[in-house]
């Protein structure tokens, strides 16, 4: 059973599985890996949540203030042998109903075109690609997305 709990950045569970995406982010990123990862800091981020399969940690996400009205979701990450479980979703939605009652009318989000798997995500639960935005503006291998949420 997957357990989704509100937490902070803080949260131990949460730094674990960060430092894991981080990791993995690496590979994926190569050499453009130092200028992705200055703009995923913990500072700012004070909305966090870690999935848990029968009480073991196995995904996370966060979002933080873009916006007076835009809440930008940062820190997604599923552990390898929970992936194609549902819980990035679980996650994703988790954030969504957390922003809404935070009185955000949107989450936007950029991922790397070498996350296959994190675009299709990110399109199966109905964000839409839009321009790339703020630091991502430009940036050949950024892909940004943007979904309108309700209360």
């Amino acid at each position: 059973m997957i357990k989704i709990l509100r937490t902070s950045s803080g949260d131990q569970h949460f730094l674990k599985l960060v430092s894991l995406l981080d990791a993995e982010l690496a590979v994926r990123d190569g050499n453009e890996h130092t200028f992705y990862s200055q703009f995923n800091k913990l500072d700012n981020i004070r909305h966090v949540v870690v999935a848990y399969e029968d009480d073991v940690p196995a995904g996370c996400g966060a979002i933080k203030e873009f916006s007076t009205d835009t809440m930008e979701v940062k820190r997604m990450f599923v552990l390898p042998g929970n992936r194609r479980k549902g819980i990035a979703a679980k996650i994703l939605r988790e954030l969504e109903i957390w922003a809404a009652e935070l009185s955000y009318k949107k989450c936007i989000l950029e991922t790397g075109k070498k996350q296959p798997e994190a675009i299709e995500l990110y399109r199966r639960n109905g964000y839409l690609a839009i321009p790339n935005y703020g630091q991502y503006a430009g940036v050949e291998n950024s892909v940004c997305f943007l979904k309108h949420i309700s209360g």
